[in-house]
C-alpha cells in the first residue's frame, strides 16, 4: 500500500497530512485485519465440520494468538512496502519472508527436531509462536496462561516491526 502510494505520487499529501505514521499504519492495516477474520473464521468452519479437527481449547487463548499473529504479519507487510521502492520489490521482498516463516516455525519439519541455530532464528518467526498456540488450543485443550511466552513473543517481535516501520515510514520521500 505505501509503494502504491509513492509509484502514484499520492505520498507527499499522505506525508503532509496531520496523520501520524502510527496513525497511517493502522489506517493501511485495519482493513486487512477483517479480511483475516472472515478468512480465520472460513477455516475454522471447515475444519471443524468438514475435516472433524476437534478444539478441545480456550477460544480466548486462540483469538489472543490469532489477533496478534495477524497484526505481527501486517505490520511486516508494511515494513516491507514502506522499505521497498517498487511494488515488484516489495513483492520480492515478501516472499524472502514467507519461506524463511514456512522452514523454520515447525509447519513442515518438527520444531525440535531442527538444530539448534534454526530453532533460535525459528523462535524469531512469528508462525512459529502462532503454531504452538493452535496446535496447543486445538488439538491438547491448552488455556490463555499456558502461551505466557508465545504471546510475549508475538508482542516484543510487533513492536520491533512497527517501531522500524513507523521510522522508515517517515524516511521513504528522503
Amino acid at each position: 500500500a505505501i509503494v502504491k502510494e509513492s509509484e502514484r505520487g499520492t505520498m507527499e499529501m499522505l506525508i503532509a497530512t496531520p496523520a501520524r505514521p502510527l496513525e497511517v499504519m493502522l489506517g493501511k492495516i485495519l482493513p486487512y485485519v477483517f479480511v483475516g477474520y472472515v478468512q480465520a473464521v472460513v477455516f475454522l468452519i471447515t475444519g471443524l465440520t468438514l475435516f472433524g479437527v476437534p478444539f478441545e481449547g480456550s477460544w480466548l487463548a486462540f483469538f489472543i494468538g490469532f489477533n496478534l499473529f495477524i497484526l505481527v504479519n501486517l505490520a511486516l507487510g508494511f515494513l516491507i512496502s514502506a522499505a521497498s521502492r517498487s511494488q515488484m520489490q516489495a513483492m520480492q521482498l515478501s516472499m524472502f519472508t514467507i519461506l524463511p516463516s514456512v522452514l523454520l516455525s515447525g509447519f513442515l519439519f518438527p520444531f525440535a527436531a531442527m538444530p539448534g541455530w534454526a530453532q533460535i532464528l525459528g523462535n524469531v518467526v512469528p508462525a512459529t509462536h502462532f503454531l504452538r498456540v493452535v496446535r496447543s488450543v486445538m488439538l491438547k485443550g491448552a488455556d490463555v496462561p499456558d502461551f505466557s511466552g508465545s504471546f510475549v513473543a508475538l508482542c516484543i517481535i510487533l513492536v520491533a516491526i512497527s517501531g522500524v516501520a513507523m521510522l522508515r515510514y517517515r524516511q521513504t520521500l528522503d
